[in-house]
């Protein structure tokens, strides 16, 4: 079910902080209805209990369908496996953490103030779900079509250039190993650092005893995919 409502009474909470109604209708293409959803969607938790998460979780979803049929148009004669690939490289929380920083997300954060201080308006993790969430909270406003349209300006050409399905570095490296008779690579959490809100995890990846590389990264499979990336470096120069 989608909910709106005028803007009313919330418009002149939803324009402190940078005129953030107006910067929202051109993020999203379309007036912010129900302005308690984007002020939700742009407050981390160390700054309320009412915040960014439940609309990240629908926000994640409505992205996923939306880049989903998307490629579904776009490359008519690939097959799912391929389609698969260009899905699972556009939706990360990299990309989507780009996204944010390119649109200005990150000053308009609510965060609190250790949040802040630790560097909460530049992680990757919380940029990530913040975006997510916006689109969770447009699609709650204006419905699917109104989510589609903003999800296509703001990833457009990252959907639209790539010829050719990008292939995870952890499956290159999975196939490489098969191709060469080798074990297959073994992932390894080898340190945890940094606050909740922005942690940074190390990874080890190894062949056997073969080779094996470290990366880190703001999330475990991220780090996971830089170490087998290096791994890959390694083993193909």
């Amino acid at each position: 079910m989608v909910h709106r409502r005028t803007l009313g009474a919330n418009r002149g909470g939803l324009l402190n902080d940078h005129d953030i109604g107006t910067w929202l209708a051109e993020l999203l293409g379309v007036e912010p209805g129900d302005a308690a959803l984007y002020h939700r969607a742009l407050t981390h938790g160390s700054q309320a209990a009412a915040n960014y998460e439940r609309l990240e979780f629908l926000g994640d979803r409505v992205l996923g369908l939306v880049i989903a049929e998307w490629l579904y148009e776009l490359f008519a004669g690939e097959p799912e496996g391929q389609l698969s690939k260009r899905l699972n490289a556009l939706v990360t929380g990299p990309v989507c953490a780009g996204v944010a920083r390119a649109n200005g997300v990150a000053p308009r954060l609510k965060l609190g103030k250790q949040a802040r201080d630790d560097g909460a308006a530049d992680s990757d993790n919380v940029l990530g779900d913040v975006m997510e969430a916006l689109i969770g909270a447009l699609y709650l406003d204006h419905g699917l079509p109104a989510a589609r349209a903003a999800i296509r300006k703001l990833w457009g050409d990252s959907v639209t250039t790539q010829a050719r399905a990008p292939q995870h570095p952890k499956s290159a490296l999975q196939e490489w190993a098969a191709a060469q008779n080798r074990r297959p690579p073994e992932y390894a959490i080898i340190d945890r650092a940094g606050p909740q809100h922005a942690p940074v995890f190390t990874v080890r990846v190894s062949i056997g005893k073969l080779a094996e590389a470290s990366a880190t990264g703001t999330s475990k499979q991220e780090a996971e995919t830089a170490a087998a990336l290096a791994l890959l470096a390694q083993l193909e120069p």
